[in-house]
């Protein structure tokens, strides 16, 4: 019959440990019982041996061995000896085996059942015999009276007071034997009981499978996993958690704070309190971060979450771009119309000259723009950017000049610097332009955009506030802005671009009041400063791009943007 085994991995544990315990328990009682059962005997022999030299060497026995009649003093005193010693019978004779004494006053002068000849050359010995009170460890030693050996003495005790000796022992070591089974399987079950809490009354088989499982997911999901042990250590990091956060196998056991994380992350990472949705940056990537604790009487550790936000911040900033260019769009092809009444007015009120002057001169405004962008920056992102910034320049009230010694050749760029992330970078700093420059009188913005000892150069200035300069090593921090909550990520976007492209980024004030930025991005794959000591310097006179008032070529009408775009 085939016993089913237990289901879970305490329950398996709980009956091996019982079975175990309970053959270490038996194998410790048999052995017990056998070295007692001998040190039993061995100590009835030591008994026996004693008792019968201590009569031998007696004086009273050897007196009473010389008078006519030794049972009547030796039969009282051998009792006696007898029930003190706690022996089951003492024998003395003469040397032909005739008792003296015997505890059956019946066996008196009846002859020794036994050996004696060892005990008449002057031996003393032991055996196992079988007498008058059945089989016994018995002693024979001789009473010497000087030379001669006047009688012999026998000592025992019985074999069956023996066995009742290692009984009563066999009884007491059961009852210990019990209770350290007792005492084990309590010990055992408890042990179990806490292991069935931590498995989760599942089986090895279950814990194995769920082992493999772990370690698939962990390696198949996308997103990044970490786990935080009470210490704030991390004792788990899947590969695309190693990614996000551009950490390596070393990471694992280490403190969150020793791994020189942006303060934000490393702040959002070891709160203690879930986390939902969080953005944070880090040198390269945008990331959405979700913690949990985990709990179970106290907090073990917590569960972190990442999800890669860089792509979608970028498709996200592209298409506040287009938004804004669509708005300009609308309003210059309302702009657009207007000019055109104006135009068809003037023909028919017979003004046909001054038409196509006002047609004209637009339109060589327009065309200069376009000619002077698409001349001057052969890389088409950028042109395609650069017009499209002036258009909605434009919209904004804000003049976008491009200056006179901006050159970019088509080709010049290599694949190694993305053009999503030229457009984050330019992008960004002409929105931050636009921002601190709107309002203000005679707006405008300088770009600049050139190649320069292998360095691919782009300078924004604008004639707004400017930075303080206490503020100067902040602007690049995700969060700060001037102009309220919700903003501040645009010029996190550049550094974070500008540190993929091994470049540098530099804040100085500009000529006018204004903030200048400047980047400077390798061409020939060359690494670049640590853009991380460059996100603030002290201010410079010297603009980007050149002295200030160099030649320039802005975007001045409403109809410049439309014919950008076209």
């Amino acid at each position: 019959m085939h016993l089913p085994l237990p289901r879970s991995l305490a329950a398996q544990l709980f009956a091996m440990q019982v079975v175990l315990v309970a053959a270490v328990v038996a194998g410790c009682a048999v052995f017990a019982f056998v070295t007692g059962r001998a040190n039993t005997g061995e100590t009835a022999r030591k008994q026996v041996l004693a008792t019968a030299y201590t009569l031998a060497d007696s004086p009273s026995v050897r007196e009473a061995i010389r008078t006519p009649d030794p049972s009547a003093a030796l039969q009282p005193y051998a009792e006696r000896v007898r029930r003190d010693t706690g022996t089951d019978f003492i024998t003395i004779m003469n040397p032909e085996g005739i008792r003296w004494t015997h505890p059956d006053p019946a066996q008196i002068g009846m002859p020794f059942l036994g050996r004696r000849g060892p005990a008449l050359r002057g031996e003393t010995f032991t055996e196992t015999y079988t007498g008058t009170l059945g089989p016994s460890v018995r002693a024979v030693t001789p009473v010497r009276d000087g030379d001669r050996i006047t009688g012999l003495v026998s000592v025992g005790i019985t074999v069956d007071r023996i066995s009742s000796e290692v009984t009563e022992q066999v009884k007491v070591l059961a009852l210990a034997a019990g209770a350290a089974l007792a005492l084990g399987g309590l010990g055992t079950y408890v042990i179990n009981a806490r292991l069935r809490r931590h498995t989760h009354g599942m089986n090895a088989a279950e814990l194995s499978r769920m082992h493999d499982y772990h370690e698939a997911a962990l390696h198949a999901v996308s997103e990044g996993l970490l786990m935080l042990d009470g210490g704030r250590r991390i004792a788990l990091m899947n590969d695309g958690g190693r990614e996000l956060l551009g950490l390596d196998d070393s990471a694992v056991g280490r403190p969150i704070a020793e791994l020189g994380l942006p303060a934000p992350l490393t702040g959002a990472l070891l709160a203690s309190e879930p986390r939902v949705d969080e953005v944070h940056m880090t040198a390269d990537r945008i990331v959405v971060v979700n913690t949990r604790p985990v709990v179970g009487g106290e907090q073990r550790g917590t569960v972190v979450t990442l999800r890669d936000h860089t792509e979608l911040q970028a498709l996200s900033g592209e298409l506040d771009s287009e938004r804004g260019f669509t708005q300009a769009l609308r309003s210059q092809a309302h702009e657009a119309a207007n000019r055109l009444h104006t135009v068809v007015s003037l023909i028919e009120l017979g003004r046909v000259e001054q038409a196509v002057e006002f047609a004209t001169a637009e339109l060589e405004l327009a065309q200069a723009l376009t000619d002077r962008v698409v001349g001057a920056v052969g890389e088409p992102v950028l042109a395609a950017l650069l017009l499209g910034k002036a258009a909605q320049a434009n919209e904004r009230g804000v003049e976008l000049e491009l200056a006179e010694n901006s050159r970019i050749d088509d080709g010049v760029l290599p694949s190694t610097l993305p053009a999503r992330d030229l457009v984050t970078i330019l992008g960004n700093l002409i929105d931050n332009a636009m921002d601190a420059a709107q309002g203000g009188e005679g707006a405008r913005i300088i770009v600049t955009a050139l190649v320069e000892d292998g360095e691919l150069v782009l300078g924004v200035r604008d004639t707004g506030a400017g930075v303080a300069p206490g503020d100067m090593d902040e602007v690049f921090r995700r969060g700060w802005s001037t102009r309220g909550p919700g903003r501040g990520l645009g010029l996190a976007l550049v550094r974070q671009a500008v540190h993929r492209a091994r470049g540098t980024v530099r804040l100085a004030e500009g000529p006018e009041g204004g903030a200048e930025f400047t980047v400077r991005l390798p061409l020939a794959g060359r690494p670049g400063p640590d853009p991380a000591g460059e996100t603030a310097d002290e201010p410079t006179s010297e603009p980007v791009g050149g002295p200030v008032g160099g030649p320039v070529v802005a975007a001045r009408t409403a109809d410049d943007g439309m014919e950008a775009a076209r």
